[in-house]
């Protein structure tokens, strides 16, 4: 079977590049070793920024901005098209510091309170984000206690289960293959590029090019095709709570730890997360279950286990320092990477599916690339 690029791998990743291509006029193919739409972009929380922005390098905020400024337009067109509402939304997010009582006799907390208040204050106003100090209960009044805060009104999320379900209709709509279940099992390579790859179903596959959009498994995939590469599993464990709607108005970021409550339009509460070097192993374990509820009743006491509704978890595509891959091969001209995106890669997905798409049709960028290129 032929087309004119094929996307190996259906998540977010090679979903959002496969519908971009597809409005561009290209014939897709998406090859799925499992089930589109069900691994580390299902399980995630759908934040549209990283935790604290401030903290993380210029690549990867210029590439979470380019997305932010895609995703308007991109959610409309899905939902125009498909009639699905994958509940994009601002809804903001507050972070709690952790440093609510007095100073010490040596004045630490106080200190450790302006170093964070000014490196966010600074990066805030260097991205024109708008960014206010408030009491936490000016915009939560049902968190367990009142604190200094810091407020990010502008902060987005989507519902990613909805956007999933969306883009997979989107591609079926607009002529795009998916085949399930279909696992790579060699790669043809020959004069310098790739011809074919076989299947575990004994078919082959042929294409103009090729677009690796596997996640956590991009490294084992590829095979000695990998080169340097350095993606590796991070398994994040999360809560789903069933609670009244608009318990807590606001994404609630607790900074200490990187803990989150996400909230739902219809009162679900999503608590996480976990982040376990556990290899290619997604099962839940009581202890982190456990602990993720306790840190949401100290936060939330109405969130308890009898509002519990779920609990499961995802393997993150690792990387360093949640940079990800978004390049062409090295040595491979047909041959590309969208991979590496780590905690971001529902948050990231439009902007580096614009990317490979460029690199593609030989378009000029948007940004300077050569942060995000396969390291050979």
């Amino acid at each position: 079977m032929s087309s004119d690029i094929i996307v190996i791998g259906g998540g977010i990743a090679g979903l959002t590049v496969a519908h971009e291509l597809l409005r561009l006029g290209a014939t897709v193919t998406i090859l799925e070793r499992q089930h589109c739409a069900r691994e580390a972009s299902w399980a995630g929380g759908g934040i549209l920024s990283p935790l604290l922005p401030w903290n993380y390098s210029c690549p990867v905020t210029r590439l979470t901005q380019l997305s932010n400024a895609l995703f308007p337009k991109f959610i409309e067109a899905l939902r125009r098209d498909t009639g699905i509402d994958p509940e994009y939304q601002a809804s903001g997010m507050l972070v709690l510091s952790g440093v609510t009582g007095e100073p010490d006799s040596e004045g630490h907390d106080e200190a450790l309170r302006e170093v964070r208040k000014h490196n966010a204050e600074a990066w805030c106003a260097r991205h024109d984000f708008r960014l206010s100090k408030v009491r936490s209960h000016e915009i939560a009044p049902l968190l367990a206690s009142d604190e200094a805060a810091l407020w990010l009104p502008d902060v987005c999320q989507v519902r990613n289960p909805r956007l999933l379900q969306a883009l997979v209709k989107a591609v079926g709509q607009r002529g795009g293959v998916l085949k399930e279940h279909v696992e790579i099992t060699d790669w043809q390579v020959e004069h310098g590029r790739v011809q074919s790859v076989s299947t575990s179903r004994g078919e082959k596959f042929t294409a103009s090019n090729y677009i690796v959009t596997a996640g956590a498994w991009s490294g084992g995939l590829l095979r000695e095709h990998a080169l340097k590469l350095d993606i590796w599993p991070v398994r994040g464990q999360i809560l789903l709570f069933q609670a009244q709607s608009g318990l807590i108005p606001a994404i609630v970021l607790q900074e200490q730890d990187n803990f989150y409550l996400i909230p739902r339009r219809d009162g679900h509460i999503l608590a996480g997360s976990t982040l376990e070097e556990t290899g290619f192993d997604r099962r839940t374990t009581a202890q982190a279950g456990k602990l993720l509820l306790e840190k949401a009743h100290a936060l939330v006491p109405a969130l308890t286990e009898a509002t519990l509704s779920g609990h499961w978890a995802g393997l993150r595509p690792g990387s360093p320092d949640n940079i990800p891959v978004v390049s062409r091969h090295p040595h491979i001209p047909n041959l590309y990477l969208n991979s590496g995106h780590y905690r971001y890669g529902i948050t990231m997905a439009p902007g580096s599916a614009q990317l490979i798409s460029n690199m593609i049709l030989n378009k000029p960028q948007p940004l300077d690339i050569a942060p995000y290129k396969w390291p050979s």
